[in-house]
Order: C-alpha cells, then sequence, then structure tokens
C-alpha cells in the first residue's frame, strides 16, 4: 500500500476474517478499486492493535483521534536504528515489488498488488539484486549443460564396457 493508503486505513476497510483489505477507488492513487491480501504476518500485527471504537482510523494519533498526517520522524528513526542508509518510506513498495519477483512471482501478479494501470510502471519497481541475477545465469547454464538421463546412461555403458 501506499503511504497515504495507510495513514488513512479504517478498521472497515479491514476484513481479517477473510484476510483482505479492501480500498474503494477514493482511496486509491489510480482511482481503482483495490483489494489487497492479508498475510499471517500482517494479521497478526493488525490483532495486536488496539482498537477504540470511537475512533474509525487503524493508524492515529491519540491525542486527536485523527490519522497521522506522516511518519517521517519514527520512520527516520527507526531506519537510523536498522543502520540502513538512504531510504525512504516509497523505497519499501521497490522492496516488495523486487522480493515478490526475486521469488518467482509473475509481473502481472506483482503489478496487480502494487494497485499500478501498466505492467511498465511495475518494471519500474522490480529491481533484481545481482545475487539474483547470477543465480539466474548459473541456472541456464546447468540447464544447457546437464546432460539427458538417456545420454548419461549410454555413456556410463560404453565406460564399462571399455
Amino acid at each position: 500500500m501506499r503511504k497515504g493508503e495507510i495513514l488513512t486505513l479504517k478498521w472497515d476497510q479491514v476484513d481479517l476474517k477473510h484476510g483482505f483489505i479492501l480500498l474503494d477507488e477514493s482511496d486509491t492513487k489510480n482511482g481503482e478499486r483495490k483489494e489487497i491480501p492479508i498475510n499471517e504476518t500482517l494479521r497478526q500485527t493488525l490483532q495486536r492493535i488496539m482498537r477504540q471504537l470511537d475512533v474509525p482510523y487503524v493508524f492515529y494519533d491519540p491525542a486527536t483521534g485523527k490519522p497521522y498526517q506522516d511518519v517521517k520522524t519514527s520512520f527516520k528513526t527507526a531506519v537510523r536504528k536498522s543502520k540502513i542508509r538512504d531510504f525512504k518510506f516509497h523505497d519499501l513498495r521497490h522492496t516488495f515489488a523486487s522480493h515478490l519477483v526475486m521469488a518467482g512471482v509473475d509481473i502481472t501478479t506483482v503489478k496487480e498488488l502494487l494497485g499500478h494501470k501498466t505492467i511498465t510502471m511495475t518494471l519500474r519497481y522490480a529491481h533484481l539484486a545481482p545475487s539474483h541475477k547470477v543465480k539466474a545465469v548459473d541456472l541456464l547454464d546447468s540447464t544447457i549443460n546437464e546432460r539427458p538421463t538417456a545420454q548419461k546412461l549410454h555413456n556410463l555403458r560404453m565406460a564399462s564396457n571399455s
């Protein structure tokens, strides 16, 4: 989800029973309805949040009952404590996309999860780690150079007959 979608998220958009968050057209940047699956980690995190019945927001300022306008200070603190350098909140979307692609998720699914209208935009988000690229070419190398089982058996017979 985008930062604005997270900060203005309301409990009535969260369906823990069926495992999704539903954002209406008016709640998204591209003006399209978005259904976001909830994984087990997110489910447990949301279940631990104390819900105040007179406040509709999931994340809000307890002093005002209004959604937080920004999380710059707390995010910068978390990044600093994690010893991560040069990282912005929006980079989380890039990281999400990249990890999905490196885990083998098809680009169309990544596009849908990010809420993009085009694959071109999604490709700008999905960055492969250098080690992932190395594994990809190693996989191709082993696939090309791997002899079929029949060829291996033939070679073993020829060797044993010598």
